[in-house]
């Protein structure tokens, strides 16, 4: 599951129709197009059932979730719709680059022109954006590209691969993915010691956060440190909500004195991230058992969408547990 807060979970994304008759006109292929053209094509299967696409696609643009997992895996969008600066500020020089050299076609995520996104003459369209908003844009997306959709609920591996498998990426995806499962087994076989014996617990703040307010992350880069690592952090109970969703007031960051090690977010310098500084700066905080034995924890998180960000993630949460004092 991708980590998303609150109100950018809940952003529609619409799509400004400003010129139907120039995206019919900007998908018309040649009809005299020679029928062995056919072999410059494959078959991949997504959201939207299977879809025709380049073999090789060399302009490619991307929608909504797609566009930093994409770049991660070395991809060159030509066009894309925006991210937040701080999303952005979290990648490597060279993915920025790559970013900033792309057309924007929005100013937010929100909206997509459909005229710019015609005139970027894309032979592939990815994007990942809730159901209800593509079967509104799927036709005329169609009809620039072709088009590969993943819904919200598909699992971070699974998009990386099925971005990998649509762009012909596959050679860089799968050195990422067994550098990911080679720091994942080290991080086990380093730290499997304290995994059943240790309670964790990961707390946040979003940058829309109310003030006086943090959550408990269950969700997200911690979610591969239970899931894929085997280390003991809560998770909501099946079928509810993601803990990460309920805003808990300031009053009751002492109800964390009952776990062993906290984790927290923090920048690529290990400051704690401006959202979540507030809360390491109160009393109640600096009062926690862990905090005052030294297993508060500071994990660098740039993002959990892809196998080079989450590669990163391990590289700090391993730093991090080298940090834990001996036990007595």
């Amino acid at each position: 599951m991708v980590m998303t807060p609150p109100r950018r979970r809940r952003a529609a994304l619409t799509a400004a129709l400003l010129s139907t008759a120039l995206v019919l006109t900007a998908c018309g292929g040649d009809a005299d197009e020679p029928a062995e053209a056919a072999a410059t094509t494959r078959s991949v299967t997504a959201g939207n059932g299977t879809i025709e696409i380049p073999a090789a696609p060399q302009r490619v643009a991307t929608i909504g979730n797609t566009t930093l997992p994409f770049i991660d895996i070395g991809g060159k969008p030509v066009g894309v719709t925006a991210e937040s600066e701080s999303d952005v500020g979290l990648l490597p020089a060279d993915q920025q680059a790559t970013y900033a050299a792309a057309t924007i076609l929005a100013a937010s995520a929100d909206e997509v022109d459909m005229e710019k996104l015609a005139g970027l003459k894309p032979d592939l369209i990815l994007t990942q954006i809730p159901d209800a908003e593509f079967a509104l844009i799927e036709k005329q997306l169609a009809a620039i590209a072709p088009t590969v959709f993943f819904g919200l609920d598909t699992e971070w591996k699974a998009l990386a691969g099925g971005l990998a498998e649509a762009g012909n990426l596959t050679e860089r995806f799968s050195q990422q993915k067994a550098e990911f499962e080679g720091k994942v087994t080290k991080i086990q076989q380093t730290y499997g010691g304290i995994a059943g014996k240790t309670s964790f617990v990961d707390v946040t703040r979003w940058s829309s956060s109310d003030p006086g307010t943090f959550a408990i992350a269950d969700i997200g880069c911690s979610e591969i440190a239970r899931d894929d690592i085997g280390l003991d952090f809560p998770k909501a109970a099946a079928g509810a909500d993601p803990l990460a969703w309920t805003a808990l007031p300031f009053e009751q960051i002492g109800s964390l004195s009952t776990y062993d090690v906290i984790t927290y977010p923090v920048d690529a310098q290990g400051r704690p991230t401006a959202p979540f500084a507030p809360v390491v700066e109160t009393n109640t905080w600096k009062a926690l058992p862990a905090v005052n034995a030294g297993r508060a924890l500071g994990v660098f998180c740039p993002g959990n969408n892809s196998y080079g960000s989450v590669v990163r993630y391990l590289d700090s949460l391993d730093s991090a547990l080298a940090s834990l004092p001996a036990d007595k």
